[in-house]
């Protein structure tokens, strides 16, 4: 696992997002981890947490010429991986939509540089894949290519049928997904840190159950 994975996996656990014991899914299972990136809600952690997604998107080598950030937890993540990009050398565009048009002023669904070329878009999870798709279906419309996907974590947890959301995503947009973690990265996380490989059986049992390849 690169270091910065595992960074990120104990920066998740120090700010509380990341955490081990019983939760239920939307889909009701009972898992043995919980990942809530919406603690990631103080300046600092955004600063990390930016830094962590321009480093995943420098070892992923994506080819793209702006980012864009859907409406409302993209904003936040949009503009943190913006600079943390900047600060690498690295001086991208980027816009995010709102949910409803403005109709006054400069008015429009967009904010920030226009929607054009190859479109990174991020996000925190993927789970139904509503706001990929909402997100593609805009960038397609303004005449761009959405060329990728940069998410904090894959699940990697089959939905309904045998794909994950991640390997949905994949298949019905033809896009690349990277995740600055995945599940495979927690196992491995958990099999080197003793004080928390008590709750390596569980997450285990619950990827042989239910995780994809």
């Amino acid at each position: 696992m690169s270091d910065f994975r595992q960074a990120f996996i104990q920066f998740a656990i120090e700010r509380n997002v990341l955490c081990f014991g019983e939760f239920k899914t939307k889909a009701g299972r009972m898992s043995p981890y919980f990942f809530n990136a919406g603690l990631f809600n103080d300046g600092d952690s955004l600063r990390q947490l930016g830094q962590f997604y321009a480093k995943a998107i420098a070892a992923a080598a994506l080819p793209f010429d702006m980012l864009f950030g859907p409406a409302y937890k993209g904003i936040p993540l949009v503009s943190a991986i913006a600079i943390a990009l900047a600060e690498m050398g690295h001086n991208y565009p980027f816009c995010f939509n709102r949910k409803e048009a403005k109709d006054h002023g400069e008015g429009g669904m967009l904010v920030g540089a226009p929607l054009k070329g190859q479109v990174l878009i991020v996000d925190d999870v993927i789970s139904a894949g509503t706001s990929v798709r909402e997100s593609v279906d805009l960038i397609k419309a303004l005449g761009a290519s959405p060329c990728g996907v940069v998410i904090a974590l894959d699940r990697m947890e089959r939905g309904v049928e045998q794909l994950s959301a991640v390997q949905e995503v994949k298949k019905m947009h033809a896009i690349s997904v990277t995740a600055i973690i995945d599940l495979n990265d927690l196992v491995e996380y958990l099999q080197d840190n003793s004080k928390l490989s008590h709750h390596l059986h569980a997450v285990q049992r619950y990827r042989e159950q239910y995780g994809v390849s």
